[in-house]
């Protein structure tokens, strides 16, 4: 028996496979009121991200912004006297960033992505936003903010759940 005949027999030939694949891939009669696509051709991924909601495009604008901003802030000169204070938060604003922006991207995958997707939007903003301007200017104004932003990044991944 070589590995082809193998993976067919585990696959296919063998009983408990027959019956959990035909449980699995026996087609199953839809309500005609029911809003559930069924896909029957592959459909390129492409294509497929145009009926997903505007969130996978969104997330590759942030991650494309994430990566600009990165750049900018590792080349960027800090004053010396708050060098130590200032890079930092940037690091943790630019990675926190470019996390979510990727996390957004998976979005179209959850139950509510609408609930999600915005979520993660508005988090990342706040969040990383707000670090980001301490960053670059050492202004502290805004500080405040960024634990609401933290908090709804919570939420949303909390949100992908439900």
């Amino acid at each position: 028996m070589g590995f082809n005949d193998w993976v067919n027999y585990v696959a296919f030939d063998n009983p408990i496979s027959k019956t959990v694949s035909s449980a699995i891939l026996k087609p199953k009669k839809l309500p005609t009121s029911s809003n559930i696509t069924v896909i029957t051709e592959k459909t390129p991924l492409w294509k497929l991200v145009n009926e997903c909601g505007p969130f996978i495009r969104i997330g590759a604008l942030m991650g494309a912004s994430a990566v600009a901003l990165g750049a900018y802030g590792s080349h960027r000169t800090y004053p010396k006297d708050s060098m130590t204070e200032l890079k930092p938060v940037f690091e943790i604003a630019n990675r926190y960033h470019f996390f979510h922006s990727l996390a957004l991207m998976t979005v179209p995958l959850c139950r509510n992505p609408k609930l999600a997707g915005t979520l993660f939007i508005s988090g990342t903003v706040l969040f990383s936003g707000t670090l980001y301007y301490k960053a670059f200017t050492g202004d502290d104004k805004f500080q405040k903010i960024a634990p609401i932003g933290g908090t709804i990044l919570i939420l949303a991944w909390l949100s992908m759940v439900v």
